[in-house]
């Protein structure tokens, strides 16, 4: 498990994960996912925000900022981590829409993601991970390079701050946590 993972996530859902208002995520996979489409691959990784493909009518709440994608040189800040506490892939829409308090994204985009059919998923399935968000103590800044872009979930990121693990804190208690594990795990 390398430390320097970084999965990529839309702005307006990074900010719900690191207030606690969102506790899953929703994937069904990019264009670049390689053969076997898109996979939880890692249990643990930072959030890279990214501008691309989020509109407002796409979440049901949150502040959607429309911005060009990020440039070769900007400056990109992590200030979140993120542990995977299980991943699984859903065919049940029923259990699918059982999620949505766990979630901002609108149905329509759930319903959208769950009914495409991609690399190596079939229509009618999903990814779903139940997630612990961590904040950085620090924020974590690095120049955007052209290396991530493109329409992929997991990127390579340079190494970490010195310490970042050991300083972050959970954005949610550890009770609050386990009652949405609870809630997620009885669906």
């Amino acid at each position: 498990m390398s430390a320097s993972i970084g999965f990529k996530e839309w702005q307006v859902v990074c900010d719900a994960l690191a207030t606690g208002r969102q506790s899953i995520l929703l994937r069904k996979g990019g264009i670049h996912e390689g053969r076997q489409g898109f996979s939880f691959a890692h249990d643990s990784f930072f959030l890279f925000p990214t501008r691309f493909h989020a509109l407002a009518d796409q979440v049901r709440e949150g502040e959607v900022c429309v911005l060009p994608e990020w440039q070769a040189g900007d400056v990109i800040r992590i200030t979140h981590h993120v542990v995977a506490r299980q991943a699984v892939t859903l065919t049940d829409w029923q259990q699918v829409a059982a999620m949505e308090p766990l979630h901002i994204y609108s149905e329509a985009t759930v319903r959208d993601r769950f009914d495409w059919q991609a690399k190596g998923m079939t229509s009618g399935s999903i990814h779903l991970a139940l997630v612990r968000v961590h904040q950085l103590a620090t924020p974590w800044e690095f120049p955007y390079e052209v290396r991530y872009g493109g329409c992929r979930s997991w990127l390579d990121l340079p190494e970490p701050p010195i310490g970042w693990r050991e300083n972050a804190a959970p954005v949610i208690s550890d009770e609050a946590f386990a009652v949405i594990e609870s809630a997620a795990t009885h669906r």
